[in-house]
């Protein structure tokens, strides 16, 4: 597989961001703003491996080549509500057609459950698209770099569907422009 295009994805992704965003809660008719102090850092080879035992993930060949990252955020909504986490992420490619790039997105800790949690990916044209079934919802969740100082967010969260039904009922819609800044 050619990992050369989300290598550089994940490169320019390193580093300091600030991120401005708008959540509409579908469910009450909601719109929150919120901003984020977003930090991004090289995953080292120690977690990458703790990323895999984490999740009972197993071996898997050229483990040190795989594009993954640590993370730190602090969010503070309007309502001044604040969220902080941290967490580790690791990306295992298993297909490539063309351009696209599909595999397990596998993570220490989830934004909606507290848990290690193993979800799918899909990599084209610098947009990240990452689907995590949690217990309540199916988030998408899409990032899209415009240019290495600049990512667009999108957020689509769907009520969970039974199994084998399409996901069709949209909870939460969230929009983010994200800025890398210096320091």
């Amino acid at each position: 597989m050619d990992l050369a295009d989300i290598t550089y994805f994940f490169d320019c992704c390193v580093g300091h961001w600030s991120i401005d965003r708008t959540y509409h809660y579908l469910t009450h008719q909601e719109i929150e703003r919120s901003h984020t102090d977003f930090r991004v850092d090289a995953i080292t080879p120690a977690l990458r491996r703790q990323v895999l035992a984490d999740n009972s993930y197993g071996d898997v060949a050229n483990i040190d080549q795989l594009p993954g990252f640590q993370l730190a955020f602090r969010t503070v909504s309007e309502k001044g509500e604040e969220v902080s986490q941290e967490l580790r992420a690791l990306f295992v490619p298993r297909q490539q057609e063309g351009t696209v790039l599909t595999g397990d997105y596998l993570r220490d800790r989830a934004y909606e459950e507290d848990r290690p949690l193993v979800s799918t990916f899909r990599y084209s044209n610098r947009e990240l698209l990452m689907t995590t079934p949690y217990t309540r919802v199916v988030s998408v969740d899409s990032i899209l770099l415009v240019n290495p100082t600049m990512r667009i967010r999108r957020i689509l969260n769907y009520q969970r569907p039974a199994e084998g039904e399409a996901l069709d009922t949209l909870v939460l819609v969230g929009f983010g422009v994200e800025q890398k800044v210096e320091g």
